[in-house]
């Protein structure tokens, strides 16, 4: 009986140990990298004052990138049923973190990733999640980097493991398919940021090279001011976007001036109230096309509108 009882919990203990994510079948294995025998620095906390607390981890690295091809997907819906999954697999998930609660773009270049273009990571809109457990042979690391672009949502796995002679594999794609909470690529300015958080001014045009905003009428402001009239306690940022020409620094603060300019259009002929809206520029560090190609740096010279209340 003591043999039976000791050969069930073996066992046990080998099913615990073999985990496998389960992704949308509308999703994509991009790459996969595995190290044997090497080590991860995991982040452990957000990046605060030039400092990041991590713990070195050891043992066989295995890192791929999923896409799953999907327009306006959340970095929520992205990581939620991944948590899940950990948590039912009796991961202990240690750190969690959105954005600008990790440390923005500090702490995003600060974490391994694996390059583009298989894994894509908006600087102003990502997700990263550490989790672990004692498994079987000793104790098991996994972290997710989760980052979206208009077009497909990107995650990262981070596995780190003991050396086993038959690994199980990390991941796969058998689930239902991921869509975006609702808002189809023809709905309304309002529609979109309810059901996404977000849109971009498609109509929006600026003299090249410059800040200053056409002199003209344009829908999607007539349509964003009456957003922000018929929910006067909801906030935004006007968030401006430019393609890869020029330097960071100079891109960044041309982003800004254009999202400034639309801030003050609003205001003075739109009466939108001041309070309500903010002004940030990213540059060319969160593209939705490529910059090899004119059309697709066009597309990237926008600005954006994002809901920036936490409740209604």
């Amino acid at each position: 009986m003591i043999r039976m009882c000791a050969a069930l919990l073996a066992v046990a203990g080998s099913m615990a140990q073999a985990q496998t994510l389960d992704f949308p079948s509308n999703a994509n294995l991009q790459t996969e990298v595995v190290r044997d025998a090497d080590s991860y620095v995991m982040p452990r906390g957000i990046w605060d004052r030039g400092e990041m607390p991590t713990q070195t981890v050891e043992g066989r690295v295995t890192q791929q990138v999923w896409r799953i091809a999907a327009a306006s997907l959340t970095t929520l819906q992205l990581v939620r049923p991944l948590r899940e999954q950990l948590r039912n697999d009796r991961y202990q998930i240690i750190f969690e973190c959105q954005t600008e609660a990790c440390g923005g773009f500090d702490f995003r270049f600060s974490v391994e990733t694996l390059p583009p273009p298989d894994m894509r990571i908006n600087i102003g809109d990502f997700r990263f999640l550490a989790a672990q457990r004692i498994g079987a042979d000793g104790p098991e690391y996994l972290t997710l980097m989760a980052s979206r672009t208009t077009s497909a949502g990107f995650v990262q796995i981070t596995h780190v493991g003991p050396m086993a002679e038959a690994p199980e594999p990390i991941a796969q794609a058998n689930e239902p398919p991921l869509r975006a909470f609702g808002a189809a690529p023809d709905a309304t300015l309002a529609d979109q940021l309810d059901d996404v958080g977000r849109a971009v001014l498609a109509d929006l045009t600026f003299e090249t090279g410059s800040a200053r905003l056409a002199d003209a009428e344009f829908a999607s402001l007539q349509a964003l001011a009456a957003y922000l009239a018929a929910f006067p306690s909801r906030t935004v940022a006007l968030v401006g976007h430019t393609d890869s020409s020029g330097t960071l620094e100079a891109n960044i603060a041309l982003s800004k001036r254009r999202a400034a300019s639309v801030l003050e259009r609003l205001v003075s002929t739109y009466n939108v109230n001041r309070a309500q809206l903010a002004a940030e520029g990213m540059g060319y560090l969160a593209p939705i096309a490529s910059n090899l190609q004119e059309a697709g740096r066009e597309a990237n010279r926008r600005v954006e509108v994002i809901v920036t209340s936490t409740e209604d």
